[in-house]
């Protein structure tokens, strides 16, 4: 019997599709990553037995990066990233091992057939898989065709198995336009990066962005808000007056009558107005008309209508919206919700999935009356050649969906029944006034029969995190000054840098060499090299655009309080905490760089003993990591075996009080190369942290002194550890006030350290410790606990 191992672009697709495909009657388990299941059937396949297998992967299954050296920002030249830097391909998420996970699955297998998502990047993950898994499948006859690609645009039982029964081939063209914008912008985006962050970041102090980045797509996008956001500030409001009138009529309401003026720019010419109008106390009926009116139903739904909407009405960010969106596909509720496809084709059966929804409270009258009279015929839109309108599927109900997931498919729904329903008309009754020799009028409108009216995500969300906008209320994005700033020097320097037309021009490029029609080497070198030569420009040009810089921002020099003392100088550094935050000598101008994302303070005013500096703490929380650092080690790692950005918990110094050396007690439970470290300053709620990874041991609690000793434990090889209590608070036994044992083994320890962790169940006996140092000893096996779990309070912070 062949094997047959198919696979989808994640896991709960994977589960949908098998599914269909298997009628319900598959085995599940899960694969050796843990996070994808491989799901089991039996069935046929081009006309003989065969048994099935259907996984996924989590999106791309590799991702492009420069190879180790030139990621240093350091020793690398930004203008060399855009030829000399060789790139490779990496996994995406190395902790998932998905490429190890799909040899596995695919060791063995006789054919594969490919469901990834029908876009040009599900294109490229077929790939991205068959890299993986055709080196271990079966070796087949050179006639014999082993790959195949399923075509799809919703998870529907007729949609899965149409796609199945009309198997094609995967489409390298396409998947080779992907890899050349994925490489452009790599290499684009990190040559400006990294040259704009490490010029700015030396110069300016308040600048409260960790990265002043440039992308080919999100610089742009960031151009299209800071001009809307000029056009606001330059526009100059200008003081009218308009006449209103309000008219009774017996007992009924006031009636309010538009000046068929609209209005004046003169107060004293409007008060003539009024005036004039005074001189009579009655409205005379001039003419009333009517006239049948009528508003288009809309265009079938593609993905910019789908998040506009979502932004300006349901108050859903577009990155929230795809994701409901992707979910709600995943699910089967509806078809692919990434197209820019406003047209149905022709061989869509709008009259098929109008009837799912007769069922659904919230609408099946009108569609039921739809399907009796007959449905109209949609209006023509455009056709991209991508996927159908986002259309729903099947019935849905709130209970089904949660809140956000109703509102946007109940959007789509309503937006969708729209699209095949008569033009919304109305009368509009129109009556004409005057009051003395002005004239007024009112209109209101009858229904007559009702209409029912109802990637961008990634660069809005970038541009966010990068502190260049913020959203306001009613979902307005408003630049920063450091956002205004970046676009107006931009269009200083080179425009064509913040707008869309180069970026387009590249597109209709990288669409071309989807279509077979262009060379992906030639495309690729041709747009490098216009970059490049951009890049250079503006490096040359930096000057006028700093001087824009200047007038907004604090020299470094000028920024932040004085913390801790530099150790070539012996001055004060000053502490600059805006992001990125880091430790600046003006007498030296010298910057050093901090870990990110805590806090910093003065750490006892201990220096370090191989360069004077003054040490300073980081801490995540009183629940969090902390731990000392030199800031000159910080960025100047002084042993070989260290690298840059390590604090003293990673130090390998022999001797130093605060090094690993003297606080590390035993490997981390959870991460390889980890090890647990003494937080000396985390009394009397006492602690040990992982100097790798975020395992966080509390111990010890009221004690009155933690040490390391210099002792090992005889069985587990990790440090002893020396605690000393308050005789009033003791929890040892016979009131003894000092103990020193290993926190592993010793029974004495094992009732005061508890066992916690946040994402991991506590495995019995699986646990690893290790010796003390880097954290290479051997690795011992915790003991089951008898009365109550012990062993490690770990838990993530």
């Amino acid at each position: 019997m062949r094997t047959v191992l198919m696979v989808a672009e994640k896991p709960s697709l994977a589960q949908s599709i098998a599914k269909i495909l298997s009628k319900g009657n598959c085995t599940s388990r899960k694969g050796l990553n843990g996070a994808c299941s491989v799901h089991e059937y039996a069935g046929s396949f081009q006309g003989q037995g065969a048994r099935f297998k259907m996984t996924s992967v989590c999106g791309h299954v590799m991702s492009l990066d420069f190879i180790g050296k030139y990621n240093n920002w350091d020793k690398v030249d930004p203008a060399e990233l855009f030829s000399k830097a060789p790139t490779e391909k990496k996994e995406a998420n190395p902790k998932l091992n998905m490429v190890k996970f799909l040899q596995v699955e695919g060791r063995g297998c006789d054919y594969v057939v490919l469901w990834l998502d029908c876009d040009k990047e599900g294109e490229n993950i077929c790939f991205e898989v068959l890299d993986a898994i055709q080196p271990v499948m079966n070796q087949a006859s050179d006639r014999e065709r082993t790959v195949y690609r399923a075509k799809f645009s919703s998870i529907t039982d007729t949609d899965i198995w149409n796609a199945m029964n009309c198997l094609g081939e995967p489409n390298r063209n396409e998947a080779l336009s992907v890899d050349a914008r994925q490489e452009l912008d790599l290499r684009i985006g990190c040559a400006f990066t990294r040259f704009q962050t490490k010029y700015f970041q030396g110069k300016y102090g308040n600048l409260d962005s960790s990265l002043i980045s440039f992308g080919p797509c999100q610089t742009p996008t960031l151009g299209f808000c800071v001009e809307r956001h000029d056009k606001i500030q330059s526009f100059k409001p200008e003081t009218y007056w308009v006449l209103q009138a309000k008219v009774f009529r017996g007992k009924d309401g006031p009636l309010t009558l538009d000046w068929n003026r609209v209005r004046v720019f003169d107060r004293d010419v409007g008060q003539m107005f009024v005036n004039m109008a005074k001189t009579s106390r009655e409205a005379q009926v001039e003419s009333v008309s009517k006239k049948e009116k009528a508003k288009q139903r809309p265009q079938a739904l593609n993905t910019v209508e789908m998040l506009r909407v979502a932004s300006s009405s349901l108050g859903m960010g577009p990155q929230h919206t795809m994701q409901i969106a992707e979910r709600l596909y995943t699910q089967g509720y509806i078809s692919y919700p990434r197209t820019e496809t406003t047209h149905y084709p022709e061989n869509f059966d709008l009259k098929g999935a109008l009837k799912q929804q007769t069922s659904n409270p919230m609408w099946a009258e009108e569609v039921k009356a739809l399907l009796s009279t007959g449905l109209n015929r949609p209006r023509k839109g455009a056709d991209v050649g991508d996927h159908p309108p986002i259309t729903p599927m099947r019935s849905a109900s709130e209970g089904e969906l949660g809140s956000d997931g109703w509102r946007l498919y109940d959007y789509i729904t309503r937006h969708f029944i729209a699209t095949v329903s008569q033009d919304c008309k109305y009368l509009q009754t129109t009556i004409e006034f005057s009051i003395g020799p002005e004239a007024f009028s009112c209109s209101g409108k009858t229904l007559i029969s009702a209409g029912t009216d109802a990637s961008i995500p990634v660069h809005i969300n970038n541009i966010c995190q990068r502190n260049y906008v913020t959203v306001e209320n009613g979902r307005k994005l408003k630049p920063t000054n450091l956002g205004i700033v970046l676009v107006h020097g931009y269009y200083k320097t080179d425009a064509e840098l913040v707008l869309p037309t180069i970026r387009s021009a590249v597109e209709k490029q990288l669409n071309l060499i989807s279509l077979g029609k262009a060379n992906f080497q030639q495309v690729l070198q041709h747009t490098l090299d216009i970059f490049k030569r951009k890049f250079h420009y503006f490096v040359d040009s930096i000057p006028s655009m700093d001087e824009l810089m200047e007038v907004s921002f604090s020299p470094i020099a000028a920024s932040g309080k004085p913390l801790s003392r530099c150790g070539k100088c012996r001055r004060f550094m000053k502490y600059i905490q805006a992001k990125p935050s880091r430790l600046h000598c003006s007498h030296c101008d010298e910057t050093y760089s901090l870990p990110q994302n805590g806090a910093i303070k003065l750490y006892k005013e201990l220096r370090c003993p191989l360069d004077e500096f003054e040490l300073v703490l980081w801490t995540s929380g009183p629940r969090g990591k902390s731990y000392p650092l030199c800031p000159y080690c910080f960025s100047n790692p002084p042993f070989r075996d260290m690298k840059k950005g390590m604090g003293c918990n990673e130090c390998t110094h022999p001797s130093c009080q605060h090094s690993l050396n003297s606080l590390g007690i035993g490997q981390c439970v959870e991460c390889d190369g980890g090890v647990l470290v003494l937080d000396p300053t985390s009394g009397p709620k006492w602690k040990m942290a992982c100097n790798k990874c975020n395992v966080v041991v509390h111990f010890f609690e009221h004690a009155h002194r933690v040490q390391v000793a210099q002792e090992s434990c005889d069985a587990c090889e990790a440090s002893l550890v020396a605690v000393d209590f308050n005789k009033t608070r003791t929890p040892l036994p016979a009131g003894e006030t000092q103990h020193t044992g290993c926190v592993f083994c010793d029974p004495v320890f094992q009732d005061l350290v508890e066992l916690k962790h946040a994402t991991m169940r506590y495995r019995g006996g699986g646990a690893r410790r290790g010796g003390r140092g880097r954290g290479r000893g051997r690795r011992g096996n915790l003991r089951k606990p008898k009365d109550k779990m012990a062993a490690l309070a770990a838990y993530f912070v």
